[in-house]
């Protein structure tokens, strides 16, 4: 599977989040594959990164793994690379998806009454020719 995937030049869509290490898009380009995912660096922060409201630039993950990076981060990656959205997965959002940064970034979850222990509902997100979003929420079960 790929690592992240950039649509029209404009969106990077990724699992986790933003790495120190990211410095361009041509850094993910420049993985190694095939591995096995490091505990640290490039890969690992783009799988297991999380976005948080109350953190400015980046700081070590309660995870134990990667990093909690700031809207601050979410702002100067997009104008690095000149890019618009942020599109990612990988935490539980109650209504399927949520927005950071002044929706810069998006939070995508497909997975319904994750684990059988929240009572969140899923989305998919579409993006159309002209690079709008939109979502398709897929009830919780029992809602």
């Amino acid at each position: 599977m790929p690592v992240c995937c950039v649509i029209s030049e404009k969106i990077i869509c990724m699992h986790g989040g933003l790495s120190p290490d990211l410095t361009s898009v041509a850094s993910v380009i420049d993985i190694e594959r095939p591995c096995d995912v490091p505990d640290r660096g490039i890969l690992c922060d783009l799988l297991w990164a999380d976005p948080e409201g109350d953190v400015q630039g980046f700081l070590e993950s309660d995870r134990g793994v990667s990093y909690l990076f700031g809207e601050d981060i979410v702002n100067d990656f997009l104008d690095m690379v000149d890019m618009d959205l942020i599109v990612r997965a990988h935490q539980v959002m109650e209504r399927g998806y949520g927005f950071f940064a002044s929706r810069q970034l998006v939070t995508v979850f497909s997975a319904p009454n994750y684990c059988g222990e929240f009572d969140n509902d899923a989305a998919v997100i579409t993006i159309d020719d002209k690079l709008q979003c939109s979502f398709l929420i897929i009830p919780a079960f029992g809602k």
